[in-house]
């Protein structure tokens, strides 16, 4: 919770900071904020690579948080650093210059840091459960739960305060605020040091060649594709544990010679989960829209309260935090015990039924945000504001909650069902590698928005109407959007459903 509050004190307010005291046009300042989130996305699979060959989880937090401690910190001296506007203009440049670049080698360095700290802190709080422990096992899936929750409270806390403290009082404050939770989480994290169970997986088993996993995988495939005219003898077949997953990708056993049959089993047990990865993408998709297209739509509402009080539309998403972080109390101690009392399982419902269900929810988010923003435009339309950009559409912001509360109740299913899937899937080598899959969903969604952005721009421009995304969106159809999403994520809980029928299950070791 402490970390969340720290990344996005700096996150979510950060195209503020750009267009405001760095004075950077809404263009560069969105090609930015987009870099860097999508910089931030990808650095788990690094980390969570390093801390699976050799450095391990522990230390890898260790060191991540020093990266994100300095970053913070000298993200709140960039802050500082005056504008000088003086009648020298050379001297005014250099200073803006320095500033400029203070900020973003801190940025950077905060980017070093999170995507470092996150997939480890998570993998190691997984690793504290036995799963051969049947208490412990439930435990486990209650502990993704309650770390979405805390997550969730992280992020709604630092909305409501941070970003009025940036605004309103000082940036350097606000920055420092940040600095000092990631201290805290730091400071916390090394009070259990005594109690934690350590679980580095440096050492190489018996056999391995490679540390790093993703020579190891490579070794595999090159291997096999080697062997790719030879066919697999019963005694080959017998050196594989799993005949089950054998079965599946049964082109890699010709490698089992050359590689070994731990090798092969770990290849085949990333491969399989590739398919539900890319599914998946589709609902990294849907889930960029709330700070964007969502927040879009609302400053066009009626946002007032009374006559001197203003909602921000930004601050809607803090909805989405509040749906998660009442609904996960819920499904943790009132849906998962009566649906465990059916089926037995330790978590109620396997984890890729979760994730369907969650992909179902956010297909009804879309077309409940497609519905009401077709009311809007009709609003628009009925009051003759379709020319007025500038003017409040005379309808309630407050039409926008339920498209809000219904995505933060479908990540509940989805997000931390991925989360227990990737981690609980993957060989116990890999398990950091496992939540950076599941992390780079959500970063490589945001790059395919921003690809399927500029696509339909381009080809709904050029018809001589306004487009889909039109400054003015009073002429805009941001509806088509909302029900080509809510199309493709049908699509995604079909093969989603699909997968969940005939997915073999890793058992516990």
């Amino acid at each position: 919770m402490a970390e969340k509050f720290a990344y996005f004190g700096v996150a979510s307010n950060l195209m503020t900071y750009f267009t405001g005291p760095l004075q950077e046009s809404t263009a560069v300042a969105a090609s930015n904020v987009n870099l860097w989130l999508g910089t931030a996305a990808f650095l788990p699979l690094v980390w969570g690579s390093i801390a699976d060959s050799f450095l391990g989880r522990f230390r890898t937090i260790l060191v991540t948080s020093s990266f994100y401690i300095m970053g913070l910190g000298l993200l709140t001296y960039s802050a500082t650093i005056p504008d000088l506007c003086g009648d020298q203009e050379a001297h005014v440049s250099c200073v803006s210059q320095v500033k400029v670049g203070v900020f973003f080698c801190a940025l950077y360095l905060i980017a070093l840091g999170e995507g470092g700290f996150k997939v480890c802190l998570r993998t190691f709080g997984a690793d504290q459960f036995d799963e051969q422990d049947p208490i412990e096992s439930k435990a486990k899936s209650s502990y993704f739960n309650w770390l979405y929750f805390a997550i969730s409270t992280g992020i709604f806390t630092t909305r409501l305060v941070i970003n009025y403290v940036q605004e309103n009082l000082s940036w350097a404050l606000g920055y420092g605020i940040p600095c000092l939770s990631m201290m805290l989480s730091l400071f916390l994290f090394l009070l259990g040091i005594k109690t934690y169970r350590f679980n580095t997986k440096g050492e190489k088993r018996q056999g391995q060649k490679h540390n790093n996993p993703f020579v190891r995988i490579g070794r595999v495939l090159i291997a096999a594709a080697k062997n790719r005219r030879q066919t697999p003898s019963d005694e080959t077949s017998l050196l594989l544990p799993n005949e089950k997953t054998s079965n599946k990708f049964r082109f890699l056993d010709r490698a089992v010679i050359s590689c070994g049959s731990h090798e092969v089993e770990e290849a085949k047990a990333v491969l399989s989960l590739i398919p539900i990865w890319m599914c998946s993408l589709v609902f990294g998709i849907v889930y960029g829209q709330s700070p964007t297209f969502f927040t879009k739509q609302g400053s066009t509402m009626d946002r007032s309260i009374s006559s001197t009080l203003i909602v921000p539309a930004a601050t809607l998403q803090c909805f989405i935090s509040l749906g998660i972080i009442f609904f996960i109390p819920i499904y943790d101690r009132l849906f998962v015990p009566i649906v465990r009392s059916f089926t037995h399982k330790p978590a109620g419902i396997t984890t890729l039924q979760r994730i369907s269900t969650g992909i179902f929810l956010s297909i009804i988010s879309m077309v409940t945000a497609a519905l009401v923003e077709m009311k809007r435009l009709k609003v628009a339309r009925d009051n003759g504001l379709v020319d007025s950009p500038d003017a409040t559409v005379p309808m309630s912001v407050c039409w926008l909650i339920p498209q809000y509360v219904l995505f933060g109740v479908s990540d509940v299913f989805t997000m931390v069902g991925l989360q227990e899937f990737f981690y609980g899937q993957i060989p116990v080598e890999l398990r950091s590698m496992g939540l950076a899959l599941y992390l780079s969903i959500i970063g490589i969604g945001n790059f395919l928005s921003s690809f399927m952005v500029s696509v339909i721009e381009k080809a709904t421009s050029q018809s001589g109407q306004a487009s889909w995304f039109d400054n003015n969106l009073n002429q805009a159809h941001l509806d088509y959007f909302y029900w080509l999403l809510a199309c493709l994520s049908s699509i995604s809980f079909v093969f989603i459903v699909h997968l969940a029928k005939s997915y073999v299950y890793k058992s516990p070791k």
